[in-house]
Formats: C-alpha cells, structure tokens, sequence
C-alpha cells in the first residue's frame, strides 16, 4: 500500500489477500478494526468463493463476553467499512487455531470453511 507520504507499507501477506469484485482487501485492516469493537475478544477473517464477485470475507470471532450477536457486528461493519469490505459470513467461535507462538492458522479457517 502507498501512503500519502509516498512510502511503501506492506500490510499483509499475498497468499491473505482477499479480492472483491475487483477491489484489494486486506486482512489485517479488517481485523483491526473488529477487534476495536468492546465485545470482541479475538477475530480473523479470509477469502472464500463467491458467485457474484470472485471472493468474499468470511470473518471468524470469539466473544470477549455473552450476548455478541452476528447481526450486531454486521451493523458494526456496516458503520466502518465501505461495502465490498463489509464481512459476508460471520461465525461465532469459542477459539481460533493458533500455533504455539500465537499466532492465527489462517490455513485451518480455511479447511473449515
């Protein structure tokens, strides 16, 4: 991504990369806006087939309490993302894979999704 500064950021990997409908959509922009909501604990999201437009955004989250609702962080993503950023899919989880350091196994959403 090119700042307005004129310098290069790499924001993600290029295997994460989700592409809707023509346009780039980063990973980790999604997850970190997520994760600025007060009931989540944990999120991931990643690029599953779509009929209409190549890919769409699936987004896994785990609750930081009771009571988080997927029509709650749809209208979340709704306030904060343009459309074609918007999740898709929204699944609820008690955990996300993770490998010994911490880090998300985007590969295993992948196989269950």
């Amino acid at each position: 991504m090119i700042g307005a500064d004129g310098f290069v950021s790499i924001v993600d990997r290029k295997k994460d990369l989700i592409i809707v409908s023509g346009f780039n959509v980063y990973p980790n922009e999604i997850e970190d806006v997520v994760m600025a909501h007060p009931k989540v604990a944990n999120c991931a999201c990643i690029g599953v087939p779509d009929e209409r437009s190549g890919e769409a955004v699936k987004l896994f989250v785990v609750a930081r309490e009771p009571g988080l609702s997927v029509e709650e962080l749809k209208a979340f993503c709704k306030e904060n993302f343009t459309a074609y950023k918007v999740p898709r899919h929204i699944v609820l989880r008690e955990s996300l894979p993770m490998t010994p350091v911490g880090k998300i196994l985007r590969r295993e959403l992948r196989d269950i999704a």
